[in-house]
């Protein structure tokens, strides 16, 4: 039998603009966009729809925003009667995930991803930190690009994405040494990221015992779905393991290729990815072909790619 998983994008994702048409066409998504200025106090979705790059890049703007986006978009399928078996995010999509779940109400969620992003930033001052996607080099080749940047900064794996690619995070100069040893162990491409902070990190281990004290005082229930985490790859199984998890979260590398590898094995052959930007539905693609397994990708980031997928999703019902 056909099964389906909602997965939500994390950080980076984030453009002007996004959200906006089903802001102004579905009652649904914009309540959401409202209720998120109301709760954070500032007018966000003024900040998301018209403002400038560099306001929405702030980490402690760029997670709230993304969320509120992924929701809105969300409540959209909801209306439709649309759900999922599965439910997965990259890093702060997780939250997302966690939210449709019902263990963290959505007023609630905002304020710790705005806090999340500021304890992510004060972590460790700008300009130390940075990250970097490296494509196409052989997973046994790893360890050596991480031995290769040991004596110029910490430097760990912050990100399975794919089979394709993985992303490196830590300390900017053994960043670059790990960069350089990559390519000449054969890697295609190495990226540098535009992020302001080492994220998954050791780096970060500070950030979330500062998260930790904020889950500690929220409201959390028992999820309604089954929710994927970044930290191992397996589902969420009570609320006493989503708030360690989440702390975790913070300094640990995000499994995503575990992650779908696991929903893919449990039978998902449908992956619609809900929120700005396509990235996730090419690490699916990649994932699946990767497995020999065929997966179908959807992707919903305006009101043209959310009718076409609704038309499917509605067939395939």
């Amino acid at each position: 039998m056909s099964k389906t998983a909602f997965i939500f994008p994390g950080q980076g994702a984030q453009y002007i603009g996004m959200g906006k048409d089903f802001c102004e066409n579905i009652k649904e998504s914009r309540d959401v966009f409202d209720e998120a200025n109301e709760v954070l106090k500032m007018d966000l979705s003024d900040l998301i729809f018209n403002g400038n790059e560099d306001d929405l890049k702030k980490t402690e703007n760029t997670q709230p925003a993304i969320l509120t986006t992924c929701i809105a978009m969300l409540r959209a399928l909801e209306k439709e009667g649309i759900d999922c078996d599965y439910t997965a995010g990259l890093s702060l999509g997780e939250y997302s995930s966690i939210v449709m779940g019902k263990a963290i109400e959505f007023s609630d969620a905002l304020n710790i991803v705005r806090k999340r992003g500021r304890f992510m930033q004060d972590a460790v001052p700008q300009g130390i930190g940075g990250m970097a996607a490296i494509l196409g080099l052989e997973r046994l080749n790893l360890p050596l690009v991480i031995e290769a940047s040991r004596d110029y900064g910490i430097v760990e794996v912050a990100n399975y994405n794919s089979p394709e690619q993985i992303v490196i995070s830590g300390e900017i100069k053994g960043i670059r040494i790990a960069g350089e040893k990559a390519m000449e162990l054969g890697a295609r491409k190495v990226v540098e990221l535009p992020v302001s902070a080492p994220f998954h990190t050791s780096l970060l281990s500070k950030a979330g015992e500062r998260l930790s004290r904020v889950l500690e005082s929220v409201k959390i229930s028992d999820l309604d779905k089954k929710v994927v985490s970044n930290v191992d790859g397996s589902v969420i199984t009570s609320k006493d393991e989503l708030v360690p998890k989440l702390v975790d979260q913070v300094s640990h590398s995000v499994l995503w290729q575990q992650s779908v590898e696991y929903m893919i094995d449990q039978g998902v052959d449908t992956f619609v990815e809900i929120g700005p930007g396509k990235s996730l539905s090419g690490f699916v693609k990649r994932i699946g072909k990767h497995m020999n397994k065929k997966v179908q990708t959807l992707s919903i980031s305006n009101m043209d790619s959310y009718y076409e997928a609704l038309s499917i999703l509605k067939r395939e019902a």
